[in-house]
């Protein structure tokens, strides 16, 4: 009998987050004291005056269908945005809306790759990047941003994976999983490579823009270089800042040519995001906006203490990122030791399958990032889960021999 699974499909591993926060789920519905620290979601409620929007627009019966890729009045509010917060000047004809960020950079994907163009996805990234890739159809190239360069891209390295068939990059600043974040001057020399290098299109994912820290300048590659306006995607949603995960809505601004494709895409496949969820995005745009600042706050010290703590055990190095809610340490001085069970260390999955197995700790695998040995801690829940998971860590490197 045939395979049921396209051959597209085929291409395409699950999300490892997603697996890893199903796993601890699972665990604790069994009874195991786990902490899940796998899951890029804040812990802080959507705020009040988000939800109370919301109500009123179910209360006021905003409950049809709305134009594919968004209603006007959130495409007004994002252009609003964009202009405030980054000096963007967008029309609202240039506004993309779907049910979520990770939609909105498939919907650009699928509408713009044909087979073997190619899109360099710098390493350690986001899980699903080389992923949507495949599924559009696209040849994802992995290029490697060093722990020694702050996991970021250096541009000779970029300017090296160029090629013909390169179709698009993908940037992430903040990072997730590293947390990395480019300076004005880091964005500056990539934008000097990509200038000679006209056919291929920026696709940047600002999901964590209000999450930096130290006073760090956020900034996005199209302000940095306004002459890259025309061929860059501008990706940004709600659910990180807005502690709107569950909501799905994600945006971008671009090219009107390209966001008209995008808008084809999304009419024959999704249709537009939950209605309620865009009158809540509207208010969350236009809204009281300083509350973000105290969440930034509060994921400042959570930070600080995970790398304080981590960089404390045994094995592990911890750098220190600018921003969005997750570290990425490094294993490599745990290589090769032995666990407890017996079960020797030869790489980042074993480690985090060991450290779930002995201490009910749920992390993420650096392998699912492109770049090993390291692995992901998400910081997004409370200071005193994130020291009792840390004492645990500290506790099994300590137990390796």
């Amino acid at each position: 009998m045939s395979s049921l699974q396209s051959s597209a499909l085929a291409r395409v591993k699950p999300s490892a987050t997603l697996a890893v926060t199903a796993q601890a789920r699972e665990l604790k519905r069994q009874g195991r004291d786990v902490i899940g620290l796998g899951a890029g979601e804040p812990d802080f409620d959507t705020p009040d005056n988000i939800k109370a929007a919301a109500i009123q627009a179910i209360n006021r019966g905003e409950t049809k269908y709305t134009d594919a890729d968004g209603m006007p009045e959130l495409k007004a509010a994002i252009v609003a945005k964009f202009a405030r917060e980054n000096g963007l000047k967008y029309e609202t004809n240039q506004i993309h809306v779907a049910s979520g960020g990770k939609p909105v950079i498939y919907n650009a994907l699928v509408a713009t790759l044909n087979p073997g163009d190619e899109v360099i996805v710098p390493a350690p990234y986001w899980v699903s990047y080389p992923d949507m890739v495949l599924l559009a159809g696209g040849e994802p190239v992995t290029v490697i941003g060093q722990e020694a360069d702050g996991f970021k891209l250096r541009p000779e390295v970029l300017d090296a994976a160029i090629t013909p068939k390169t179709r698009w990059i993908i940037l992430n600043s903040p990072s997730n999983p590293t947390g990395a974040a480019y300076t004005r001057a880091e964005l500056e020399a990539l934008a000097e490579v990509l200038r000679k290098h006209p056919q291929v299109w920026i696709l940047t994912d600002d999901m964590y823009e209000h999450l930096v820290y130290g006073g760090f300048e956020y900034l996005t590659i199209a302000q940095v270089a306004p002459d890259l306006y025309d061929r860059t995607l501008t990706v940004n949603g709600v659910s990180k800042a807005y502690a709107m995960t569950g909501w799905r809505i994600g945006y971008a601004g671009g090219p009107k040519p390209l966001i008209d494709l995008m808008r084809k895409v999304a009419s024959q496949t999704t249709s537009n995001p939950a209605s309620i969820s865009q009158w809540a995005a509207v208010e969350a745009l236009n809204g009281p906006q300083d509350f973000l600042a105290e969440r930034a706050a509060a994921f400042e010290k959570r930070r600080d203490l995970v790398v304080s703590m981590l960089n404390q055990a045994e094995g592990v190095r911890c750098p220190t990122p600018e921003g969005a809610f997750y570290v990425y340490p490094s294993i490599e001085g745990l290589i090769g030791k032995t666990a407890p069970s017996g079960v020797v260390i030869d790489n980042d999955e074993t480690f985090t399958a060991e450290l779930l197995s002995a201490e009910g700790v749920a992390v993420v695998q650096g392998a699912a990032f492109g770049l090993s040995p390291y692995f992901r801690v998400s910081y997004a829940t409370s200071d005193a889960a994130l020291e009792e998971a840390c004492t645990r860590i500290q506790r099994f490197c300590a137990s390796l021999k």
